[in-house]
């Protein structure tokens, strides 16, 4: 399939959407730091151009699963960030009905699957969802997200064993943002080329630049394409950094504020913003006005998650078992 025009409208879209998950994060920070959102907290800041380009290369239908760095996708994907943001609250509007919180987001309507909590949980899964299509003969692609820590999980090199074993319709993405919770790949490895690993199953495999979502989405075009036409699996290597820590509560003590800063000197918004002033795509009062547009909804979706509901206590009974008439469980 040939690759999309990247066109103004396309980075008038990035500009838009990275701009909101940027902003909705702050605030979700903000919500975090007056206890309005508890539990863990893990921020996607800096890495927007993995899923803004990722989206440009999907087509309807096709599958994302990730760990629990997740707010993000399911707004990306289409779900209602309002609902994202509810979910965060723990309140009953939320996408799971304030079962999940921060570290479990799923939409089923939008093709997104979790928000896995457990390290490495969701790689066998991915190859799930694709193994689940191509025995259904179904034209679809999954997209499964780790960070640069999961690699060192077992379920990781089974997976993609298997996943080349049977051609699976899946593209793997590390998104390598430089620390496993504050721990380098240096650290864990005698080499720093993640994505080498993919060499030993004869993946095709090769490192992005996550800083740039055209650079993305030139790779992911090509992974997509190639799971979509029989070719199975790619591991992607897309080099990110993210600007928060790990969590909420990381001091950061690994690194420094100057490391820090030379990463969001080239910050994938700020690249893409550059294009379209470049460009002429916008105008300066065009850019603000996108930028106001952002504020008033990230402020709607924090309004709403104020006003809704908490889950009753009699909820904690619902969806545990398919059953309805289970007989071993009574809600007293």
């Amino acid at each position: 399939m040939p690759k999309k025009k990247i066109t103004k409208a396309v980075y008038l879209k990035w500009y838009e959407d990275m701009l909101l998950w940027r902003k909705f994060e702050d605030k979700c920070s903000a919500m975090y730091i007056q206890q309005k959102i508890r539990g863990f907290l893990h921020l996607y800041n800096g890495q927007e151009a993995v899923l803004a380009g990722s989206l440009f290369a999907m087509n309807k239908g096709d599958k994302m699963i990730t760990a629990y760095r997740n707010h993000v996708q399911p707004i990306g994907l289409g779900e209602d960030p309002r609902k994202i943001m509810a979910e965060m609250f723990g309140k009953k509007t939320g996408t799971s009905n304030g079962k999940g919180g921060s570290m479990h987001m799923f939409s089923k309507e939008h093709h997104f699957y979790g928000g896995h909590g457990i390290v490495g949980g969701q790689i066998p899964l991915g190859a799930g969802l694709a193994f689940g299509d191509k025995y259904q003969g179904k034209d679809h692609v999954t997209l499964c997200y780790m960070g640069d820590g999961a690699v060192r999980q077992g379920a990781f090199h089974e997976t993609l064993n298997l996943a080349m074993l049977w051609k699976l319709p899946v593209v793997f993405v590390i998104e390598n943002n430089g620390y496993a919770m504050g721990t380098s790949v240096a650290r864990t490895a005698n080499h720093e080329d993640i994505w080498k690993l993919g060499l030993g199953y004869e993946m095709p495999c090769g490192p992005v630049d996550g800083m740039d979502p055209v650079k993305v989405y030139e790779s992911m075009q090509e992974a997509v394409d190639r799971a979509r036409e029989g070719g199975g699996p790619t591991l992607l290597e897309v080099r990110t950094y993210r600007y928060k820590g790990h969590s909420m509560s990381d001091a950061q003590h690994y690194r420094t504020k100057d490391e820090v800063a030379q990463f969001q000197a080239k910050d994938p918004i700020l690249i893409v913003e550059n294009v379209i002033k470049d460009k002429k795509y916008a105008t300066k009062k065009e850019l603000e006005e996108i930028d106001q547009r952002v504020k008033d909804l990230v402020n709607e979706c924090v309004k709403f998650a104020e006003e809704s509901d908490f889950p009753d206590p009699e909820d904690l009974f619902k969806n545990i078992y398919t059953q309805e008439d289970y007989p071993f469980i009574t809600n007293n």
